[in-house]
């Protein structure tokens, strides 16, 4: 007897041995078979899908769910375009605060939508003895107060206030962790926002380290959400590579530099595990940081690696060695260079089959440079939303040369590049309904179609979020496609994104979200302390 089948829908399996069915059925968490094989066969629960169009569920690759749920819990001025109205929720936020000298955190900022950056002298104004800390939207700077400023050490480089990348990591590492309670119920937040827009598994892109870590034991804040039943999809975690040391293992081994007891990409199963090593070659864009290999138009610069391009190839090439699928933030096409050169020297020393290595963002990416990552093997982890909502200043800053190459699509694909859809929430909007959209009509918010070019089909901008981001994270066996055999995990959506108008793509409603068979669309966890 079958625990359910689920019937009178259209499922679009994405795979090829059956690409549409019927019925579906489900037992103990797995699809046991698709129509025919299911059809006349007991089962506890008969679910009428009303004819709704049901894909595998969505993949998204590339998340920061911790801080997602932090963001949404913190006072915000993302809309603001006045400096007096910053300075209002800043002065609001320290008055609801704790005793002088607590910290404050403020969310929501953006430089451009200003006109300029906001300066540690303007934030003394309503500090009132406080430490505030303002961060980037892009995750790659913030603005502190004087009380901060006069905490770092003495060297780290800021503009009245504005804080980049490393200089960024030194004040973040002023404050106090975060406790593993207040991580798992941040987690728990951003889970239940996932599974709302159909993602039933997510790659965290880098616990623990300087930048984006919010905890030195990070891992285990991830483990105590499992444990109380906050986690309502699958977690696969990336590991900074700022958190390797040396280690003095076997030199038959290889292994220069390693986690404790050798952790590395595989431990764990099918609701959390350990994924990718992540390794930050440059910054981003909406911070002016990713590095290009000649300047942003209208600036004097050309952005900032985060390390010298020695030091960098030595991180990647010791993750390789030690047995770590890479997962290598590249934005610019400077920074793309650093890591292609990087991994081809890896390869070289080890050569490592199926190894997957990844880079992420991909978010400029010359001609000459697909033919590389085509012969690297290395997958496109692209956020298709970054053009939607920010489109337009990307492609100002890049000008019109290599405005094309901006988080490409079909130049991948041509090139046999495997190209995988993600979000870097809460950097920006997480739907993988509306970045869909965007791949097919490669349109703007306002409407600038950014490298028409790259556009591609609805088919592949779907199987990039559920195939391609399965085989990404090596969940080809268990995820990615309705096929026997694999995790009931599914997105029943309100309309056909084959038949719908590719500008009502983004708009359609997701009817329910089912993990391990079971719909977790109402923030429903997996049920229970470690019981997938």
């Amino acid at each position: 007897m079958l625990c359910t089948r689920l019937t009178n829908a259209r499922f679009v399996t994405m795979d090829p041995a059956h690409p549409v069915a019927h019925d579906l059925g489900i037992w103990r968490g797995r699809i046991v078979g698709l129509d025919e094989a299911v059809t006349s066969l007991p089962a506890r629960e008969v679910i009428d899908l009303q004819g709704a169009t049901v894909l595998p569920g969505f993949i998204d690759a590339h998340v920061h769910l911790a801080w997602t749920g932090f963001k949404q819990d913190t006072p915000s001025i993302a809309g603001r375009t006045r400096i007096d109205d910053v300075l209002a929720v800043v002065a609001e936020a320290v008055r609801r605060s704790a005793a002088p000298g607590a910290w404050v955190s403020i969310a929501g900022y953006d430089q451009r939508a200003l006109g300029r950056h906001l300066t540690a002298a303007e934030l003394d104004r309503v500090s009132h003895g406080r430490k505030v800390f303002v961060l980037h939207d892009s995750g790659h700077g913030c603005v502190v107060n004087t009380a901060v400023l006069d905490l770092l050490p003495d060297g780290v480089p800021h503009e009245n206030g504005f804080l980049a990348e490393g200089a960024m990591g030194a004040a973040r590492a002023l404050r106090l962790p975060y406790s593993q309670e207040e991580l798992a119920e941040a987690i728990g937040r951003a889970a239940r926002t996932c599974v709302a827009e159909g993602v039933t598994a997510c790659a965290e892109a880098g616990i623990g380290g300087t930048l984006f870590g919010h905890s030195p034991v990070e891992l285990g804040a991830y483990q105590l959400a499992r444990e109380k039943g906050l986690l309502p999809l699958r977690v696969q975690l990336m590991v900074a590579a700022d958190r390797l040391r040396p280690v003095a293992a076997h030199e038959a081994d290889g292994i220069p530099r390693a986690l404790d007891l050798g952790l590395r990409t595989g431990l764990g199963d099918d609701w959390l595990s350990v994924g990718a090593l992540k390794v930050y070659t440059d910054g981003g864009m909406m911070a002016r940081t990713a590095a290009l290999s000649s300047p942003y138009e209208g600036l004097d610069h050309a952005g900032q690696l985060q390390d010298d391009p020695d030091t960098l190839t030595e991180t990647i090439v010791a993750g390789h060695l030690a047995g770590w699928q890479l997962a290598v933030h590249a934005i610019g096409d400077r920074a793309a260079d650093v890591a292609l050169d990087a991994l081809e020297r890896a390869q070289r020393l080890r050569p490592r089959h199926g190894v997957r290595h990844r880079v992420e963002h991909a978010g400029l990416i010359r001609p000459d440079q697909l033919s590389r990552m085509a012969r690297l093997g290395v997958s496109a982890v692209v956020q298709p939303n970054f053009l939607r909502y920010f489109g337009d200043d990307y492609a100002a800053i890049m000008g019109e040369e290599r405005a094309p190459w901006l988080y490409r699509g079909k130049g991948f694909l041509d090139h046999g590049i495997t190209l995988v859809g993600s979000s870097d929430r809460p950097v920006t909007d997480g739907s993988p309904l509306r970045a869909v959209q965007f791949m097919v009509e490669r349109a703007s918010e306002s409407g600038q179609v950014i490298g028409p070019d790259e556009g591609i089909t609805v088919a592949e901008a779907l199987r990039a979020y559920t195939v391609a981001g399965a085989h990404a994270c090596h969940w080809e066996d268990s995820a990615g496609s309705l096929s026997p055999g694999k995790r009931a995990d599914l997105v029943v959506l309100g309309d056909d994104p084959w038949r719908v108008d590719t500008s009502r793509i983004g708009d359609i409603e997701v009817v329910a979200t089912y993990v391990d068979g079971r719909d977790r669309h109402d923030g429903g966890s997996e049920g229970g302390a470690g019981k997938p």
